[in-house]
Parts: C-alpha cells; structure tokens; sequence
C-alpha cells in the first residue's frame, strides 16, 4: 500500500514546548520509531508542518535591517532542509542497511490571485497574550488572530495548485526511496507571464499540500498524525465524541475549528472523494492501529458515521 504521512507540528514539537534543536530531535525521533515499522510494510511518503519553525526563523530574520528580512518562501525551504534532515537522519538510524530515505525539497505553485493573500489566516511562530500580540503587530505590521488562548503571527495561505517535483518523487519512490517532501506546504511558488516562477511571501498549509501530493501520486491512504486521537463532534463541549469512522457526505456536514481540525478535514476529503482512497486522523502514537481502521478516525467513501467505541 502506498502512504502519504503528514506529520502536525504538534506531533514533532509539543504544546508549550521551547523551540530547541534537542527538544525536535527527540520528538522526531519518537515519531520515526513509529514510522519505520509503517515502512517495512508500505511504499512511504512523508510531509510534515512547519509553523514554529518557520514563525522562529522569521523573529531571526527581523532581527536584521528592513532590507535584509528573508521572504516566506525561503524561510519556509530552510524548514524543509531543517526538519526533513532531522527525519532522515532519525528514520535511516532505524531502517536496515537497504532502506534509503531522501529529502527534497518541493516547490508547490498556487495561483498569484489567491485571495488569501488579502486573507492571512496560517499561524505561525510561537504564541503571546493579546497585549502582546496586538503590540508587535502595529510595531512589525503583522496580522494576528486568536489561538485557543493566546494570539499567534498569521501569514497568508493560498491553496496548493501544482507539485513542480511530482516526477522526481515517483522517480525515488520507484527506486524503493522513502521521500521526505512538501515539508511546511512546500515552497510557494507562481509562474510569471514570461513562464518562470518564483517564490511568493504565504505559508501553504501543510494539511492541503499532503492531500494534493497523495492524490497526484495516486496513493492508497492519507494518513494525518497529530497530537489528537480523533476528529470530535462538538468539540470542546459537554456532548463532545470522537468519531471513528464517517463518508465525507457526513463529515461535511460538521463544524470544525478554522486553525487547527478543519484544514484536516477538508485535506482528507478532498482526497477521499478525488481518489477513493481512504483518510485517516489521529495520535502519532497510534499511527498503525489507525490504518488498520482500528483508532482515530478513519474517512471512506462508503462509510457509516460511528462514534469511537460503538461497532
């Protein structure tokens, strides 16, 4: 079966956690003891967010004259090298001598009229208090917006349209490589009028990417880790459940959280109902139950609605 992972943030950085190299590693290295054993079984894929990190180097960045500020894009490449070097380097530790893995980084096109570029939604960085958060927007000409509790850093985040190394990634995959790519949503990109491209200031999100890379390279799951084990109904109040299995008819039908479940969601139904596939949603820690249909929620065609723990 091939399998398109794409690891959240929060799976390889833990709320509230210091952004240190020592604190990613160890996460990564959690999250490869539970991939390898997805690829000794599987032809894998794996994508992973980027929002702490991207947001950190842009603080860095602003620490130089006005003029020396780096763009998204290539901020977001430095995060692609940064964390798929880290996954590499801990999934190659645990594979045997055969098992090659390979990162690439991935320019991805979206369309220069996206309007979310007038709509800046994608949080990333570290979070503030509202004073604080409202106080470094006038004073770095941010947007903000709430998270949960607290105010993050939000960037533009246009819709993926086109994966620029779709062929290189079937190449590697065909020579048995496991590929780390469209890490952080991949480098946004647009075609200029004379054919060329170049990188635009927007974060993709990463959720949407993965659902476009697994079905241009026609996989049979997608499967989303996260530090949640499940898509819940009515999340966060008194008749909250998490749902084990649900068609994309009925998941549609729900509300989810614009920041965090609802990009998933529409990831795992557009891939879903684009390639028959099947999407699954859930804890890292449960990534193999999950595509066995046996944890987290998992999102077919056929499926009938069934809240976790009922058969």
């Amino acid at each position: 079966m091939r399998i398109v992972v794409a690891l959240g943030g929060n799976a390889l950085l833990r709320r509230g956690e210091p952004l240190t190299a020592e604190n990613q590693r160890r996460n990564i290295r959690t999250a490869a003891e539970v991939l390898a054993p997805i690829a000794r079984e599987h032809e894998l894929v794996i994508s992973h967010g980027n929002g702490p990190q991207v947001g950190l180097l842009a603080l860095q960045s602003a620490a130089y004259k006005p003029e020396e500020i780096y763009p998204l894009d290539i901020l977001g490449a430095e995060t692609e090298g940064m964390i798929g070097y880290m996954i590499e380097q801990e999934l190659s530790n645990l594979l045997p001598a055969d098992g090659h893995c390979a990162t690439l980084l991935t320019q991805i096109e979206v369309d220069p009229n996206d309007p979310a570029f007038t709509r800046p939604t994608k949080p990333i960085g570290p979070v503030y208090k509202e004073r604080e958060a409202q106080s470094l927007a006038s004073s770095r000409g941010w947007s903000v917006a709430p998270d949960g509790d607290w105010y993050r850093r939000v960037v533009p985040s246009p819709r993926p349209r086109r994966i620029l190394e779709l062929g290189i990634i079937e190449l590697l995959i065909s020579k048995g490589i496991i590929v780390i790519c469209a890490g952080g949503g991949g480098i946004p990109t647009v075609l200029r009028e004379d054919g060329t491209l170049i990188g635009v200031e927007a974060v993709i999100d990463k959720d949407l990417a993965s659902s476009l890379l697994a079905q241009e390279l026609n996989a049979d799951m997608l499967l989303m880790l996260t530090d949640v084990d499940a898509v819940y109904k009515n999340w966060g109040k008194p008749n909250s459940c998490p749902i084990k299995q649900i068609s994309p008819q009925a998941i549609r039908e729900l509300s989810f959280e614009p920041g965090s479940m609802a990009p998933k969601v529409e990831a795992a139904i557009e891939f879903v109902e684009k390639t028959d596939g099947i999407s699954g949603i859930g804890a890292l820690k449960d990534a193999q139950a999950i595509i066995r249909g046996e944890a987290g929620t998992v999102i077919t065609r056929d499926a009938i609605e069934t809240p976790a723990g009922i058969e």
